[in-house]
């Protein structure tokens, strides 16, 4: 049906434009939390859902930031999307990528940083 993400991605963003939002956001829910789609279009999914109904974003952001096949930067930026959306919810996300030995260090060490700054 799609050529590829960014094509289904496009399609969101045309129904974003055209139609309920909830039916947007559902779209852009399903490619963020879709592990067959390329990290940097399922991470741009996430944030339209944080755009349109912030919510609805915690379980895209925790599903990207919690994947250990996403890139290492790009499931950062899903834990800090996360953290402001629902800072509850980052904790958990924080902590999985601080524990994974295969992140880089920079990364779980921000990664920690993040979780302590949320705990204080």
């Amino acid at each position: 049906m799609y050529e590829d993400d960014e094509s289904r991605l496009e399609a969101a963003e045309n129904l974003a434009e055209h139609a309920a939002s909830s039916a947007a956001a559902e779209a852009f829910l399903a490619i963020a939390r879709d592990p067959t789609v390329s990290d940097e279009v399922r991470l741009s999914a996430a944030e339209q859902v944080a755009a349109m109904d912030p919510g609805a974003a915690g379980p895209a952001c925790l599903a990207i930031a919690c994947d250990g096949q996403v890139a290492d930067e790009v499931r950062l930026s899903a834990a800090e999307q996360l953290a402001a959306v629902d800072p509850g919810a980052a904790g958990p996300a924080c902590l999985a990528i601080a524990r994974d030995g295969s992140v880089c260090d920079e990364v779980r060490h921000t990664a920690a940083e993040q979780l302590a700054a949320l705990t204080a």
